[in-house]
């Protein structure tokens, strides 16, 4: 089968990499010439574990292609697959911009019965604009070509991207025509030969089960995070109460783990869109509106246990701090706790120094810049700090080496933003240790 993946970001790469390794002849397609340049060249746009070979043996198989030119690889395109951003706008809708754009392009280009799929993450609706869109420039060019459009929400986690799509829970696909059920399931085939089930249904409630299924997760992070909170007021510990309610097979253990918040690209933007989607029907969504006040809150925890600390004295303090990602596995930092926190630091004169494996030139790059001080490695970022600030917890960070950082921090105090360490093995080498609902 011959796919075009429109969009070279997180979800279009891992998509357009992930179908050429069952076999698919596909075009990645950006308008960004530099960005299609650099992965000719074999330099990804994005860390995750594993995408770097898989693209370069798909790209040395002759399987994977990139390229600025649309026009010249749509000829007998099987599936068109648009993966370009939607970022939030001020009000929290998504901006369906670029979506528009590219279904106009494959408008004014289309040749052949091809299925037009909206892979970006987009509102209730969007399908019906993408066809619109599509439709409108071919009746300019006066042809009345048959496409179909549909909806294939993406449910990737960063960090665990590969996996994810070649083995998933499930695969969601909205549908408005037999042909287009046939086209799709031909296409994913090589993933469900295992029993993991492809699921057909209409357009809109597929957009919808992307938008629910994210924020079903967010509301269980905050969920916890709020208990936690409530924990270290009545002198509970959360890591109890945690596995005490996970044993229960209608919650689960997962995503009931207390932290400073969720942040990435996924759940601040899809729940805020959510909401905003439900108030343009005249709908309010009061746990959802209460799952991002929550979260907002949330990531200030650090702050307000640092400030309590040091008695609201923090100027002249230096604060290292363990992890700048959103999440351990990937160089993401949008919405990222580890911002709110360096934000209130340098706002109250603290001096920061930053530690993180994949994301520091994202950070200098894209966040920061040279507002805080970048250390090599784990060990330097804590000299001379008077704390540490455990914010992302990548595997290095478990297993820290408590004499070494006794003797390069000025003073013993650790603020663990995610629970990662025993609290009685801290306090043994002498630390004061804060963790969250502990």
């Amino acid at each position: 089968m011959k796919v075009l993946i429109v969009g070279t970001g997180y979800v279009g790469l891992v998509t357009g990499t992930c179908l050429a390794e069952t076999g698919a002849t596909v075009y990645c397609i950006d308008i960004n010439e530099q960005k299609i340049e650099n992965l000719n060249k074999g330099i990804l746009p994005i860390y995750e574990p594993g995408l770097d070979q898989l693209v370069e043996r798909n790209v040395e198989k002759g399987r994977l292609f990139f390229t600025t030119r649309m026009q010249e690889v749509i000829q007998d395109s099987d599936v068109i697959f648009i993966a370009v951003g939607t970022p939030p706008g001020e009000d929290g809708s998504a901006d369906l911009q670029y979506v528009v754009s590219v279904a106009r392009d494959i408008g004014k280009y289309l040749q052949d019965y091809t299925v037009v799929v909206t892979k970006s993450t987009v509102p209730v609706g969007t399908a019906r604009k993408v066809k619109a869109a599509v439709q409108e420039e071919l009746g300019k060019r006066g042809s009345d070509l048959k496409f179909d459009v549909a909806s294939n929400p993406e449910f990737l986690k960063e960090g665990n991207a590969i996996d994810d799509f070649m083995k998933p829970d499930r695969i969601v696909a909205g549908i408005e025509s037999e042909q287009a059920e046939k086209v799709l399931s031909r296409l994913y085939k090589p993933f469900v030969l295992n029993g993991h089930p492809l699921i057909f249904m209409d357009i809109t409630s597929s957009e919808m089960t992307k938008y629910a299924a994210n924020s079903m997760l967010a509301t269980k992070i905050s969920f916890i995070n709020d208990i936690a909170n409530l924990c270290e007021i009545v002198g509970a510990d959360i890591n109890n109460v945690r596995k005490g309610i996970g044993s229960d097979a209608r919650i689960g253990h997962k995503f009931i783990y207390p932290g400073v918040g969720y942040g990435g690209s996924c759940f601040p933007k899809d729940v805020q869109a959510l909401v905003k989607t439900a108030k343009e029907y005249n709908y309010e969504m009061r746990i959802l509106e209460a799952v991002e006040a929550v979260n907002k809150s949330q990531k200030q925890v650090l702050t307000q246990k640092i400030r309590k600390h040091f008695k609201d004295s923090l100027k002249g303090k230096k604060l290292a701090i363990w992890g700048l990602s959103f999440k351990p596995g990937t160089d993401d930092m949008r919405e990222a706790p580890s911002l709110t926190l360096i934000e209130d630091m340098l706002e109250a004169g603290v001096e920061v120094t930053a530690y993180d494996p994949v994301s520091m030139h994202e950070a200098k790059e894209l966040y920061l810049g040279d507002t805080i001080t970048y250390a090599k490695d784990m060990y330097e970022a804590v000299i001379g700090a008077d704390a540490l600030a455990l914010v992302t917890e990548w595997n290095e960070f478990r297993i820290p080496n408590y004499k070494v950082l006794s003797r390069l921090m000025n003073d013993k105090v650790l603020f663990d933003g995610r629970n990662i360490f025993e609290p009685e093995e801290v306090r043994e080498y002498g630390f004061v240790y804060y963790g969250i609902g502990r």
